[in-house]
C-alpha cells in the first residue's frame, strides 16, 4: 500500500458535495477537495486539516461505520488499543473522520497492531452480535446486510446470525448448490465441538482484511471500515490470515504476547475464515462458495 497518486486539487465550490459537508459537520470552511474514488474525497480544512469525507451506501451503513469507528476508538483511551480516525460527524449520507497519511507496513509497526488488536479484543462487548453502542441492528459487512442479534453461546449464535444466513442467500442466488449446503450445515453443527474453549464476547472490527489496515506515516497501523459488533476473537484473526497481512507473523507474536490464544486456535482458522468467505460468496460469486464448502470440509476432517 503506497502513496497515493499525486491528484489535482479542486477548488472548493458551495455545494451539497464533499466540501459542504466537512464544513457542516466539522464547523470550519473547506477550502479544497481532493477526489480519492467514487466515494472518498479528500477536504482541506481553513485550519491547515485535512479530513476524509466517505459517502456511504445507505444511511443505516454510514450510522453502522460511525458508531464502530467510535466503539473501536473508546477502548484505545489510555493509548494501549486499537488506533481508528477521529469521527467528526455524520448523516444520512456522508461521514467525516480524520485524514490518516498514508505509509509502509514495517515490522515494528506491525508488532504493535498485535498488542493493539489484542487491548482491543479484551475491552468486551455485552454478548456476542452486540452492536456499538449508537449502532443500528441491521448493519453491514462491506455491502452485504449484517444482523446484530444479541446471543450468549458463540457457536449456536455464529451458526444462526453469522454463518447460515449467507449460506442461505448463497443458495437462492445459485452461488451454492442445494445438494452442497448440507457441508456447511453440518459444521454448524459441530460448532460446539470444533469451537474450542469457551471465550467472553470480544470488541471486534468485525471486517478485518488487509485493506481495512491502514499503514500510517506516522509508523503505526490504523484501523478503518469496521463491521464492528461483539464476538470471538478468534474471527479478528482469522480474517487477517484469509486474505493476507504485511508481516502476519509479527502481529500474530505481539498479540500473543500481550493475550494468549487457546491452544489449537491455528486449527480452528477455517471455521472462522466461513463467515467472511460466505460474504465474499454472496457479494462475488462461485470462487467464494467453493472456497467456504472446501474450507468446511477440512475442518470436518481435523
Amino acid at each position: 500500500m503506497g502513496a497515493e497518486p499525486t491528484r489535482e486539487v479542486q477548488v472548493y465550490d458551495d455545494g451539497d458535495g464533499p466540501g459542504a459537508t466537512a464544513a457542516r459537520l466539522t464547523g470550519r470552511t473547506a477550502t479544497g477537495e481532493r477526489p480519492v474514488s467514487g466515494a472518498l474525497t479528500e477536504v482541506t480544512l481553513d485550519d491547515g486539516r485535512t479530513v476524509m469525507v466517505k459517502r456511504g451506501g445507505t444511511p443505516a451503513e454510514v450510522a453502522a461505520e460511525a458508531a464502530g469507528l467510535r466503539w473501536l476508538g473508546r477502548a484505545g483511551s489510555g493509548g494501549a488499543g486499537a488506533r481508528v480516525p477521529v469521527v467528526h460527524g455524520h448523516d444520512d449520507r456522508w461521514l467525516v473522520t480524520d485524514l490518516v497519511p498514508r505509509g509502509r507496513p514495517g515490522r515494528d509497526a506491525a508488532t504493535d497492531l498485535g498488542h493493539a488488536l489484542a487491548a482491543l479484543h479484551a475491552a468486551g462487548a455485552p454478548a456476542f452480535g452486540s452492536a456499538p453502542p449508537g449502532g443500528p441492528r441491521k448493519a453491514y459487512i462491506g455491502r452485504a446486510p449484517m444482523r446484530n442479534v444479541e446471543g450468549a453461546d458463540w457457536p449456536e449464535w455464529y451458526a444462526e446470525h453469522r454463518v447460515l444466513p449467507y449460506l442461505r442467500s448463497a443458495v437462492d442466488d445459485g452461488t451454492v448448490a442445494s445438494g452442497e449446503a448440507p457441508l456447511i450445515e453440518r459444521l454448524c453443527e459441530r460448532l460446539p465441538d470444533l469451537a474450542g474453549p469457551a471465550e467472553p464476547p470480544a470488541r471486534l472490527h468485525g471486517d478485518l482484511w488487509n485493506g481495512n489496515v491502514l499503514w500510517g506515516a506516522d509508523g503505526h497501523a490504523w484501523l478503518i471500515d469496521p463491521a464492528a459488533h461483539g464476538g470471538h476473537r478468534e474471527t479478528d484473526l482469522a480474517m487477517l490470515h484469509l486474505f493476507g497481512c504485511p508481516h502476519l507473523d509479527e502481529v500474530l507474536r505481539g498479540y500473543e504476547r500481550a493475550a494468549p490464544l487457546a491452544d489449537g486456535w491455528r486449527d480452528r482458522i477455517g471455521v472462522h475464515q466461513l463467515f467472511p468467505l460466505l460474504v465474499h460468496a454472496v457479494l462475488f460469486g462461485r470462487g467464494y462458495a467453493e472456497q467456504a464448502l472446501s474450507t468446511a470440509k477440512a475442518a470436518l476432517e481435523r
